[in-house]
């Protein structure tokens, strides 16, 4: 382990695979005993597979994170990668630029249905920084957070969502976000 305190790295990892019960405790529990802390994280399980993301930081490189890590991956049940990030394009973007708000569709299953939408999001510079999606049956649900520019034109950006859910054959809506819905 690194033992100057004051290069402190950030890595990107992930996890896929299999699910079982334990992953993340043991992933975070070797991620700890490096000295690491876990800035950011999401998981999901996805159709029965396990699907985590973690971004932490601390004192060691990316070459002894996978090494710890390795185990997990041993009987090919999981994949875990890690990839060093550049502190200078991690920071969050600054508050008050843009807004918040919340995306949901929903409707029949088909193929499209994400691009169709968040391409409209992107042609006006919105940035999604959540997006979940299921699909039960026939069923489909998109629910995603968005952070528009402040000059974006909301109300433009909604007819565009609409006219692109339409011709999907779907529902869309588009609202603005309360402070405790993020």
């Amino acid at each position: 382990m690194s033992t100057d305190p004051a290069s402190t790295s950030l890595h990107a990892v992930t996890v896929l695979g299999h699910d079982r019960p334990g992953i993340i405790a043991e992933t975070t529990g070797r991620l700890a005993e490096l000295g690491l802390n876990i800035e950011d994280s999401t998981m999901t399980l996805l159709r029965g597979h396990f699907a985590m993301t973690l971004v932490c930081s601390g004192p060691v490189g990316g070459a002894e994170v996978e090494q710890a890590l390795a185990p997990l991956a041993a009987d090919g049940a999981l994949t875990v990668t890690v990839r060093d990030v550049d502190d200078a394009h991690a920071e969050p973007a600054p508050a008050g630029r843009g807004t918040s708000w919340l995306l949901t569709v929903h409707g029949g299953d088909r193929a499209g249905i994400v691009s169709a939408i968040v391409g409209r999001v992107a042609m006006v510079g919105g940035n999604i920084t959540d997006l979940t999606t299921r699909l039960s049956g026939d069923l489909y649900l998109l629910v995603a957070e968005i952070d528009l520019p402040a000059d974006a034109d909301a109300e433009g950006l909604e007819q565009a969502i609409d006219e692109a859910a339409a011709g999907l054959g779907v529902r869309a809506t588009l609202r603005a976000a309360e402070a405790d819905e993020l």
